[in-house]
């Protein structure tokens, strides 16, 4: 049965089969008939569709329109659809090479040249941070969802209510795509800013986001789907602060713009047809960069009540740099004729960006090598990143040919401080474009001003003239405007002018006190003669709500060139003011004029630099490449002349025939190397104090002498008390020599007074430790000490420019360095002057001061140099030698100098300078961390030595011993100096203070020596702003006995500084009493604050 019915089983479906084959063939060739009908359909609706594309034709011809409408048509939807079909495929693409990157990368890597590779593949600096888009994949979809509910719940209601005709407008589709943002690379930039995290994220976003809109009322549809956006993204942590969440705020923006494709759908499909799209995607960008492409910038803050957020916003830039677009060579030919059979030139210009900044020079008509010489000042706001960017075109009716493009991080400039070069361009053949590019520095002070003015007079610019200063508006708010003339409230918006450039905030709707929170800068030519005018108008433009004229003269006068207050407005309200922060910044260059600093050629290109260096010819004599001084140069001394004080001086003012002795008003002319210097007069005292210092450059020339002649100053003729000499060889031989020396040609009388011989040192280590031993012995009535001594040596000068009717030049230099200048010899009518001279200049603060040069021929300037001296402290051995190309000159006109800087360290000061990171007695490590020690010693006529050491910590170090006071401490150290018999306190810095008011407080140090409280005994540091911590490091002077000291005591109050409207508020002080004190072993030490109202 099993088999039976197994075989009957098996024969069922045949059998079936076999049944059905009849009734399946007439089935079949029914089947066979409908397919016929189909591809019959098929064909009639191929032939209609393309009937249909005769419509427009046979629609145009019923209008009486010409065929180029429906050409123009066709054009249109052709390049439409190439678009739509471009940007579908590069989505492909770059999903593709974005899922498997890493294949990708390693399968071109063989083809493909280092530059072509991702950053981080070859850079070590720049990481992968596959971690972080492990989350972010993890999350996106979780973005998502936040994305819809945040386009539903809230954008949805907010369109709607803008406009009545969209009050049916709804998100139909919201999907961000399971494809989520890419960090490609990171780079974390160290050693900018202690105080802040600077990170830069290359992003990339290849998305199938696809977001439908739809207007229900209008039945119109569009949406997204797709996108593409790929740049430099950069992320400022700061300020960082010590509290959770340690961060303060996060600072979010583009460095440049970046790249954006997007794929339209439903009715803004239009937006891919060729013009549009370019159009559509340039005017989102524009969107995207007026709030997070430099300079604007996305700040999120982290704390409340962050009072830096305006400057995170809006920060003053990093700098300022100016571009000198001089010339351009071998430039491609893309004016042809005759089908290229006739090939002619080009008529080129030039573009030039830096970020948001664009210029562009003129035409330069049929021309292949063209000459500029325009200039252009970009704001630089940040360092490393920012790039400029030079496009050269060739001016045509129609459409401007690209001619090639240069690229240049202006980080490069940044560290060389002038660059010039001649450029390779890029997809331009043998094209080079030759720039100068100067980094000016922003200076808090007007210390510069005058200089920076007299070197922008002798630069001949186009088509601006160059700034001398930068000015920075923060915007706030304003308070109590007026309102309209129908009694509604305005819209206020500002208008900010300085000469003829205007800006514009935003419109704040409905409000009489607005709160705009805008940052402005401006570019200023000479800030002591211009003024901002400011006006509060009506969103209309015809209402002026309030208007202020501010002279930026006030800034020049302002601590740090800075206003931060209220302003009354004029034409306004009676109580309407505009609260503003003017910050104002003078543009320095701070590198030699004329020096400028060659790029290395990367591997593989050619070096073009053309620089007008030292070359020779088969006609000329080859120039010497450095200078020939003889072996004199740079060998001289300083010496350092202490006038201190004299005894029993004859008494010259006497009375009634002589019968009632009077005194003499003692004063000193001092004598040295034709060098004369006169003390001021003491009245009435026979045995006066001086104290006073004097410098002196000298040589060793024998048979020179140091002379002191004294006399008594009268109404007529000043008498005569004595002189005395010390002849210069021993000074320069002993090094140190302190003697009282008796007066000659009288009866009685001598004067003490010091000879310290100052050997320079080329060694910048050494600058810290001249400048803070020279504040501490400087006197109050001398100038200020040198701390260096520079030397320099005029060798000749080269191709300097020809009179008019080409005769030669007879030229001569004037030298100077602060208020010191030489004049060398003239050498007569002659190009290539030779001179040969040595000049020497004491330098007070090497690190601030410039040597300043001017080549004149009969009063006329042909040529300048400004050389830093920071640019000497940076070169080895304190020494450049070599030509220096002049500015305002011919275009080879040089001059060969040698210049050297020596150091003024004093071995005989009674001050020593020590780095002391020592460890305890036992060898273990000291827990005060690294400190500079003075050791202030009183070297008496015994030869004993007393010392006193001072430790002059930073205030704000953590590793100090802290004391557990609720005021704050001060540090002090009280001492006699013998020899000036003077009672002497340094004021080092206070820490850990505590202060009631809201912001940090503006703090300076009182000092009262009791009994007396009169002005004559008061001292005060200078102000130190917005700190709780303050460093002063200042020294004061009493003229009194060391007996009398002994009687005194001192008082020290902490105030804090505030405005000039009310009374200093006390922080706390320290009560001193001398007498318990040994005043000639004194120490600097901290002492506790105590209450103002406590008892000593």
């Amino acid at each position: 049965m099993k088999p039976g019915s197994g075989q009957g089983a098996a024969a069922a479906p045949g059998a079936a089969g076999a049944g059905v084959a009849p009734s399946g063939s007439g089935s079949g060739s029914r089947g066979l008939g409908g397919l016929g009908s189909a591809e019959a359909l098929a064909a009639l609706g191929a032939v209609g569709r393309r009937l249909l594309w005769l419509l427009p034709v046979y629609l145009a011809g019923r209008a009486g329109l010409s065929l180029g409408f429906v050409v123009a048509g066709v054009a249109l939807y052709m390049g439409w659809k190439g678009r739509r079909l471009g940007k579908e495929r590069s989505l492909r693409m770059a999903g593709l090479l974005l899922s498997d990157e890493e294949g990708a990368v390693s399968a071109a890597t063989a083809a493909a040249g280092k530059n072509d590779l991702p950053a981080w593949v070859t850079f070590h600096d720049v990481e992968k941070v596959e971690w972080l888009n492990k989350i972010l994949a993890q999350a996106w979809p979780f973005f998502g969802q936040y994305m819809e509910k945040l386009l539903v719940e809230n954008i949805t209601p907010s369109i709607r209510a803008s406009n009545s005709h969209l009050q049916t407008f709804t998100f139909s589709k919201v999907d961000m795509g399971a494809k989520p943002f890419k960090i490609l690379g990171v780079k974390v930039h160290t050693g900018m800013n202690k105080k802040q995290i600077l990170l830069d994220l290359n992003v990339s976003y290849v998305g199938d986001v696809q977001i439908d809109v739809e207007v229900k009322k209008y039945f119109c549809k569009a949406g997204v789907k797709g996108m593409q956006l790929h740049g430099m993204l950069r992320v400022i942590l700061e300020p960082l602060v010590g509290d959770v969440p340690i961060i303060g705020a996060i600072t979010i923006f583009f460095i440049r713009r970046p790249t954006l494709d997007i794929n339209w759908t439903g009715f803004t499909n239009l937006l891919d047809i060729p013009g549009l799209s370019s159009f559509s995607d340039t005017m989102i960008m524009d969107s995207i960069a007026s709030f997070l492409v430099l300079p604007n910038r996305l700040l999120i803050p982290l704390i409340p009540d962050l009072h830096e957020a305006a400057e995170l916003r809006s920060p003053v830039p990093r700098g300022v740099v100016r571009v000198y677009l001089v010339e351009a060579k071998d430039l491609q030919s893309k004016d042809k004729y005759i089908k290229g059979m006739i090939e002619g030139k080009s008529d080129p210009y030039a573009v030039v960006r830096v970020g948001t900044q664009v210029f562009t020079s003129k035409v330069i008509d049929e021309d292949l090598n063209p000459t500029w010489n325009e200039m252009y000042e970009f704001i630089v706001h940040e360092v490393p990143g920012q790039e400029l960017e030079v496009e050269l075109f060739d001016k045509d009716p129609d459409q401007d040919d690209f001619l090639g493009r240069m690229k240049l991080d202006l980080g490069e400039v940044y560290r060389a401080h002038m660059l010039e070069e001649w450029f390779p361009l890029q997809d331009g053949g043998r094209a080079r474009v030759h720039l100068r590019l100067e980094w000016l520095t922003l200076m808090s002070d007007s210390s510069k001003l005058d200089q920076v003015l007299q070197r922008n007079r002798t630069i001949s610019s186009k088509p601006e003239p160059p700034s001398a200063a930068i000015l920075v508006v923060y915007l706030d708010k304003a308070q109590e405007l007026p309102l309209k003339k129908s009694s509604k409230e305005p819209n206020p918006i500002v208008q900010l002018s300085i000469q003829d450039v205007t800006r514009e905030s935003r419109v704040v709707y409905n409000t009489v006190s607005p709160v705009w929170d805008d940052a402005f800068r401006f570019f200023l030519q000479n800030p002591a003669k211009e003024d901002i005018d400011i006006q509060v108008k009506d969103d209309n433009r015809q209402t002026t709500l309030g208007s202020l004229s501010i002279p930026l003269s006030r800034l020049l006068s302002a601590d740090e060139l800075t206003l931060d207050q209220g302003f009354q407005l004029e034409n306004s309200g009676p109580n309407s003011r505009i609260y503003m922060k003017l910050v104002m910044r003078v543009l320095y260059l701070d590198a030699p004029e004329g020096s400028f600093t060659p790029r290395p050629c990367p591997p593989g290109h050619l070096n073009v630099t053309e620089s007008t260096s030292v070359g020779s010819s088969v006609d000329k004599t080859p120039r010497p490449l450095t200078a020939s001084p003889d072996a004199q140069f740079g060998t001289e001394n300083v010496i350092r002349i202490h006038l201190l004080e004299a005894e029993n001086l004859i008494a010259k003012d006497n009375f009634m025939g002589g019968m009632i002795k009077g005194k003499s008003d003692p004063y000193v002319k001092v004598r040295l190397g034709g060098q004369k210097f006169r003390s001021r007069v003491i009245k009435e005292e026979l045995n006066p104090r001086w104290s006073e210092i004097y410098e002196v450059i000298v040589n060793d020339v024998p048979g020179q002498e140091v002379e002191f002649d004294l006399y008594d100053k009268d109404v007529d003729k000043d008498d005569f008390l004595g002189r005395c000499k010390i002849p210069l060889r021993r000074a320069l031989t002993c090094k140190f020599v302190d003697e009282w020396l008796p007066l000659e040609d009288v009866k009685s009388g001598r004067l003490h007074v010091k000879l310290e011989c100052l050997p320079p040192i080329p060694n910048a280590a050494e600058l810290e430790q001249v400048l803070m031993v020279n504040s501490l012995i400087q006197t109050p009535k001398s100038e200020e000490l040198s701390s260096a001594l520079l030397s320099v040596f005029l060798d000749r000068a080269a191709e300097l420019p020809l009179r008019k009717g080409s005769k030669p030049p007879s030229p001569y230099v004037n030298i100077s360095v602060r208020g010191t200048s030489y004049k060398t010899k003239v050498a007569s009518q002659t190009a290539d002057p030779m001179w040969d001279e040595a000049f020497s200049f004491l330098i007070k603060r090497p690190h601030a001061e410039s040597l300043e040069l001017q080549v004149k021929d009969d009063g006329h300037v042909v040529g300048m140099l400004s050389l830093p001296l920071s640019q000497l402290l940076a070169a080895e051995g304190l020494v450049l030698d070599r030509w220096f190309p002049l500015s305002s000159s011919g275009p080879g006109s040089q001059i060969l100098m040698r210049v050297q800087l020596g150091l003024l360290v004093s071995q005989h000061s009674g001050v020593e300078v020590l780095n002391n990171v020592a460890g305890d007695e036992n060898g273990e490590s000291s827990q005060k961390g690294s400190e500079t020690e003075l050791c202030i010693r009183e070297d008496g006529d015994s030869g004993s030595t007393q010392e006193l050491r001072q430790r002059m910590p930073h205030a704000h170090s953590s590793n100090l011993e802290l004391s557990d006071s609720p005021l704050g401490q001060l540090r002090l150290t009280v001492w006699y100096h013998m020899d000036a018999r003077k009672l002497v306190a340094i004021v080092h810095a206070c820490r850990n203070l505590k202060s009631n008011a809201k912001d940090f407080p503006d703090l300076y140090v009182s000092l009262i020596l009791l009994p007396d409280k009169s002005r004559v005994t008061k001292r005060k540091t200078t102000l130190r702003k917005k700190t709780l911590n303050p460093e002063f490091n200042e020294k004061f002077e009493w003229d009194i006995p060391l007996e009398e000291a002994h009687r005194r005591k001192l008082e020290a109050y902490i105030k804090n500084g505030a405005s000039f409207m009310s009374r200093p508020e006390p922080i706390g002080k320290v009560h001193l009493d001398l007498s318990q004190m040994d005043l000639t072993q004194g120490a600097a030490q901290w002492y506790d604050l105590k209450d103002e109202k406590s008892s000593p």
